[in-house]
């Protein structure tokens, strides 16, 4: 088995042309994302009913796996950041393009959100649990949750960021070399989309189930999203912002529907 590093500033996602090597980057692609799997699984439930430190913090548990463990690998083997998206080099590109999907998503989203709540307050339990965290009798009023800046900032640097670089900077880009995504993927929408596409979006979903409610599963589908805005710009920035916007919309959402 070959150790071959990728050379500062070449796209990681490119197959090399060492089938051992690509082999060994799908697993340790796959390895990186088990091993924080496992990590947060015991410190929710074995470690953290006994340590109450880290059965308050698993958010910063998650941080420190998300964003060390494959900086430590890129570190030791004089990869670039910016070859995995953590760069700010196309900062005006991304800021536009988070703006626009933005602008075309969120208020659809807002509407979606409003009927499925609606809906689901009808579905008999058990089934209702499976579906979704809500309940029935929601009352529909604006209203910001409480500390919000906080609330902003959390999920800006702690929850959206880490997840980014973790899963389409680093996880993605060890599967896309291992399957060689550039050649065997197709082109859709601006993109290339091929096996490494999919499955990080099902290892993101899967990832969620640390909290093990079956609707966690369904955020496979804004990390779709996530990944496109990655691959289109070539950075983390744009997807970021998104996921973070995602997740303080949602926050806002839930807290205007069911304020208690």
């Amino acid at each position: 088995m070959t150790n071959e590093a990728a050379s500062p500033g070449a796209d990681p996602t490119v197959a090399p042309a060492d089938p051992a090597e690509r082999k060994r980057r799908l697993r340790e692609g796959l390895a990186v994302w088990a091993l924080a799997f496992v990590v947060l699984m015991v410190a929710r439930y074995l470690v953290g009913p006994f340590v109450p430190w880290i059965a308050g913090n698993l958010k910063t548990v998650a941080v420190l796996l998300f964003l060390y463990v494959p900086g430590w690998i890129l570190w030791k083997r004089h990869e670039a950041f910016a070859d995995y998206g953590l760069t700010l080099k196309r900062w005006r590109t991304d800021l536009a393009l988070y703006a626009k999907v933005s602008l075309a998503i969120f208020p659809a989203f807002v509407f979606l959100f409003w009927g499925f709540v609606a809906v689901a307050a009808h579905v008999p339990e058990p089934m209702r649990s499976w579906l979704s965290p809500y309940g029935p009798g929601f009352h529909p009023h604006f209203r910001l949750p409480p500390s919000f800046a906080y609330l902003v900032l959390t999920h800006l640097f702690v929850v959206a960021l880490p997840e980014e670089f973790f899963y389409r900077g680093f996880v993605y880009a060890r599967l896309a070399a291992g399957f060689d995504e550039a050649r065997r993927g197709r082109r859709m929408l601006g993109i290339v989309v091929g096996p490494a596409f999919w499955l990080t979006a099902v290892l993101f979903a899967v990832g969620h189930l640390t909290e093990p409610y079956p609707w966690r599963l369904a955020v496979f589908f804004p990390a779709l999203l996530f990944m496109w805005l990655r691959l289109k710009s070539g950075t983390i920035l744009g997807s970021t912002l998104f996921h973070a916007t995602s997740n303080i919309v949602v926050a806002i959402l839930e807290v205007s529907f069911f304020p208690h």
